[in-house]
């Protein structure tokens, strides 16, 4: 055996068990001799085509050179998904809603949201890996869910999402006609007779912009997804940040107390927990909308 040959068997054998290592390397020379000699061909083409020894000693060991393999990486993929696209908007949401019981301003809940998105996403991405590439090593100390046919998703009809589409759109437009004819119209009446709006006026110096524009967005998004008859992945990312351009300032809004007029109030009893309830059922509905979004376009 040449130098060339006992470097690549080196190479082959030093990454396997060492109990397997003599016989490998006596049946790795063996081959590399016998091609040689049958093909004619020089030594250095038959260790071309056997490959990278480190691809090879992973044939012989078993051992997968991937940090997940393929047998395992479809169920690390769905269950990444499921974490990404259902828990963590789930955690994202409370923590955001705590923060708005707690009486933090604006900034210190939307800097929440980002910081729980980035730091509790990537503790899921990596965990999950960490434990999928274990298991991966460790076949025999771990089991998982074998596919079958019954783990085929429902082809989804492109009627009813046209449907769901059509209905978010006359809801969103709905919205955004009472919001403006009420600012118009001033259709509440207090008892002393005069007119006024609903909305407190000074809404329309600040915060009612960002929700109108959210609104507008969702509306364009929705038609544009009837067109194209499903969900896309620049239509998802537009419909999440549309969605928090209309659904945090709207919930920040109700929250503080700052929704109705103070003409409507004085005739009109608000309960407390009406506040309360209504913000965080703003964020709760627009949360799960999300994730009905991203689990469309995921499939």
């Amino acid at each position: 055996m040449t130098p060339l040959t006992d470097r690549y068997v080196h190479e082959v054998v030093r990454r396997i068990p060492a109990g397997q290592r003599d016989d490998i390397a006596d049946e790795l020379r063996a081959t590399i001799a016998d091609t040689v000699e049958a093909r004619g061909s020089a030594e250095r083409e038959v260790l071309m085509e056997m490959g990278d020894p480190v691809r090879l000693a992973a044939g012989y060991s078993g051992r997968p050179l991937a940090l997940i393999g393929p047998g395992l990486y479809p169920a690390y993929l769905r269950l990444l998904k499921l974490l990404l696209w259902t828990v963590l908007p789930l955690i994202t949401a409370a923590s955001v809603a705590l923060d708005v019981l707690d009486d933090k301003d604006a900034g210190a809940a939307i800097g929440t949201g980002i910081g729980t998105v980035l730091v509790v996403g990537a503790q899921m991405v990596a965990w999950l890996t960490v434990v999928f590439a274990l298991i991966d090593r460790f076949p025999r100390r771990a089991a998982v869910k074998t596919w079958t046919p019954d783990d085929l998703p429902d082809v989804r009809d492109p009627e009813k999402g046209g449907l769901a589409a059509g209905a978010s759109v006359a809801w969103n437009v709905l919205l955004i006609g009472l919001i403006v004819w009420q600012h118009v119209a001033e259709p509440f009446r207090t008892e002393s007779g005069e007119r006024t709006q609903v909305l407190d006026p000074a809404l329309w110096s600040g915060w009612i912009w960002p929700v109108l524009a959210g609104l507008a967005g969702l509306v364009a998004l929705e038609v544009v997804r009837i067109g194209v008859r499903r969900w896309t992945f620049p239509l998802v990312a537009g419909y999440v940040g549309a969605t928090a351009v209309y659904a945090l300032p709207l919930a920040w809004i109700v929250y503080q107390k700052e929704f109705f007029s103070p003409a409507f109030l004085a005739d009109v009893t608000v309960l407390d927990s009406f506040y309360t309830v209504t913000a965080l059922g703003v964020l709760a509905v627009s949360a799960s909308n999300v994730i009905k979004a991203f689990r469309a376009v995921l499939g």
